[in-house]
């Protein structure tokens, strides 16, 4: 596969404070994550035929290129159908087309295909290379480290299915947004996995011990020092109930944040 990694520096909450931009093919061409316009990506941009540019999803440390890219090239942005407003919001610009479940891109012979991956984000979707086995991630995987999935954007039921999904495509190579190649995918995808469960296990706990709200939970299922991350941590626990109290395992009110077990 032909495909260039561009990390770009942007504000963001990931420990590198890096995006990762990609481009993949050269005649044609998809742009994936610009996060910034740089000089380097310029010269990436100008070297190939890129038609294409989508986003993984819509985050504000993935979509600050877009529009002066989508300019500069004379490019087709796409959104996933049913966020194209939240496309706009994020980008400054209407998207040109929409994709729809499964969705081949033309131009490349059949060979790419996005694919709907929520649970960090809604809008969420990964780029998956048929002839290579590789896939563009996003921010559904990191070669260390974990994901964060948390309220109100986030959905772990969601995440956890992708997670799986990804799993069951038995991928060679994955490409995240953030970070380095993961080279073992397999690994990779089965610790993000134990992980969530994991963690799900420790909220479990903490509501069945009498935690009644976020913050004895929070207290009592992380055992690390969470101080700069505090906010992404609660916003996590309050993911897992969320999942929890769906699947009828907790009685959670969101609204005064009443914790109790079934």
């Amino acid at each position: 596969m032909n495909l260039t990694r561009h990390p770009i520096s942007v504000p963001t909450r990931a420990p590198d404070g890096r995006t990762n931009a990609y481009i993949l093919g050269s005649d044609p061409a998809l742009l994936i994550d610009p996060a910034d316009r740089t000089p380097e990506l310029d010269r990436l941009v100008e070297t190939r035929r890129v038609e294409h540019i989508l986003v993984t999803h819509t985050h504000p440390d993935h979509v600050g290129g877009v529009a002066a890219y989508a300019s500069a090239a004379g490019a087709t942005t796409w959104a996933r159908r049913g966020y194209e407003q939240r496309f706009e919001r994020a980008t400054g610009i209407e998207p040109d087309r929409v994709l729809e479940g499964r969705h081949r891109l033309s131009g490349f012979d059949g060979r790419l295909e996005c694919l709907a991956m929520p649970g960090h984000a809604p809008d969420h979707v990964a780029i998956h290379d048929r002839s290579t086995g590789a896939v563009v991630v996003g921010d559904c995987a990191v070669a260390s480290g974990s994901v964060v999935v948390g309220t109100p954007d986030g959905d772990m039921r969601a995440y956890l299915t992708s997670l799986r999904r990804l799993l069951a495509m038995k991928p060679n190579t994955l490409y995240p947004a953030h970070g380095l190649v993961i080279d073992e995918p397999r690994a990779v995808l089965e610790r993000l996995l134990a992980h969530r469960l994991e963690r799900e296990r420790k909220v479990a706990a903490a509501v069945e011990s009498g935690a009644g709200d976020t913050e004895m939970i929070l207290e009592r299922a992380y055992e690390t020092d969470l101080e700069g991350v505090r906010d992404l941590a609660e916003a996590t626990v309050r993911a897992h109930l969320e999942k929890l109290a769906v699947e009828g395992r907790i009685k959670w009110e969101p609204a005064d944040d009443h914790v109790r077990p079934v």
